[in-house]
């Protein structure tokens, strides 16, 4: 009898309670028995704080303009599970998981018998799987998002041709350390020898240590606002960004992307010039259009996306006090007249009370701070300090979202924000909502 979806990914979050558990011993164990597909899948291995994710997509939309097949491994997922796992942008199918499921079943409980391998975690698994299922479909390029900091992922088993690390901030601390400096020396394990690396917008004390890193590993570093760079031009009035890039190929103008921030300008910037190393490297030749198309085609949910126009409803998954400083610098910047009502909650382990403190700070403001169902989200009394006449606490977050939109007038914007798991639950119901399923 085979195995049902459900039961399928039921026993791959089976291996959750082992946790993150950095280091590469058991997921190269696993590898092993599979055939070692790390070793045949060519890869793009992309790590950083933040900006990961809209990195991944841009880069993957350029690439699949040029005719290739690209696979990604990314996390978290907003809407299906299949989606961490995906070819051209299709999450990997349930009949494939089912299929990998009962292939490594007997694989994993071995292991387990033996104490060098025992307690492979769900995310070491997963990594398996994607590298096992790029090769069974041949990709042309995997594109592979790192999990957690770097040198210690269960992704930095794959072999890249290109690296990339897009930020540098301080989130998971309590894994990767509490200083930059110890943060981007984790981020930097992911350069290999002689392998080329792009870094994004990195602050100098947390760049000199890549810098350091890729000398000994005699890496040529691709430096943002050095060897390549972005000029922010404008907001784009559909929604989106306008900017010129500028590379060793010259000016690129008015390049437009269709996520909402400037740090999406960023982001688009390492894409473009990770973009232009690979096909360089594999002698494949490109024009200009092939960037503005791809970049066109980008969509990435929960990351300022729009979901609904009357009323303005923008749902952003800014995790961390990073992530969370650069959503207040944009709402200032591209909402300034609006008021703003905000629905926010964040698991417990991110740092909360700095969060709330950069929402508190933009103009026009109405917070609502709430829970939601998820193992580690926050409980509401750690919130309660901050009731004010502009903050209020909810304790079932679908109250305070009718609340809001009961109050909202035609001019307002509402943003839902904070963890990704809560943001995808609150996506889900707002779009039910819009298509009229609402049972």
């Amino acid at each position: 009898m085979s195995l049902t979806i459900e039961e399928a990914i039921d026993w791959i979050h089976s291996r959750l309670p082992f946790g993150t558990r950095p280091g590469l011993d058991r997921v190269e164990a696993l590898l092993k028995r599979v055939g070692n597909p790390e070793e045949k899948v060519p890869t793009i291995h992309i790590a950083g704080t933040n900006g990961k994710g809209s990195t991944v997509t841009y880069l993957r939309c350029m690439l699949e303009e040029l005719g290739l097949t690209v696979g990604t491994f990314t996390s978290p997922y907003i809407e299906q599970f299949n989606e961490r796992i995906a070819i051209n942008g299709k999450g990997i199918s349930d009949n494939h998981i089912i299929q990998y499921v009962e292939k490594y079943q007997s694989l994993i409980s071995e292991m387990d018998r033996q104490p060098e391998s025992a307690g492979i975690t769900e995310f070491e698994t997963l990594t398996v799987m994607a590298l096992d299922y790029f090769l069974d479909e041949k990709v042309d390029i995997a594109i592979v998002e790192v999990g957690l900091g770097g040198l210690l992922d269960s992704t930095n088993v794959v072999k890249p041709m290109l690296t990339a690390i897009t930020t540098i901030g301080k989130d998971h601390t309590e894994i990767l350390g509490d200083t930059l400096q110890k943060i981007a020396f984790q981020k930097a394990g992911i350069i290999k020898d002689t392998i080329p690396v792009v870094t994004g917008n990195i602050e100098e004390e947390a760049f000199v240590v890549i810098d350091e890193v890729a000398s000994e590993k005699q890496s040529k570093v691709y430096r943002y606002d050095k060897d390549y760079k972005a000029e922010y031009q404008r907001p784009d009035k559909n929604w989106g960004e306008i900017f010129d890039f500028y590379g060793e190929a010259g000016k690129l103008p008015k390049v437009k992307v269709p996520l909402l921030g400037r740090h999406q300008v960023e982001n688009a910037a390492v894409a473009i010039q990770l973009f232009y190393l690979y096909c360089r490297t594999q002698q494949i030749n490109f024009t200009d259009r092939t960037v503005y198309q791809g970049l066109a085609q980008a969509q990435w949910p929960a990351r300022m996306e729009k979901i609904s126009d009357e009323p303005l409803i923008v749902l952003d998954g800014a995790h961390n006090d990073h992530a969370m400083r650069r959503l207040a610098e944009n709402l200032k910047k591209e909402f300034p007249n609006r008021e703003i009502h905000i629905l926010f909650s964040a698991l417990s382990s991110k740092n909360i009370d700095q969060m709330i403190a950069l929402l508190r700070k933009v103009p026009n403001v109405h917070l609502y701070l709430t829970t939601f169902d998820y193992p580690r989200a926050i409980e509401l009394t750690k919130m309660e300090h901050f009731e004010d006449d502009k903050t209020e606490i909810v304790s079932l977050w679908q109250f305070g979202l009718g609340e809001i939109l009961e109050k909202m007038s035609a001019d307002d914007l509402m943003l839902v924000t904070g963890s990704l798991y809560f943001v995808s639950q609150v996506r889900e119901l707002l779009l039910n909502i819009g298509s009229g399923n609402t049972e």
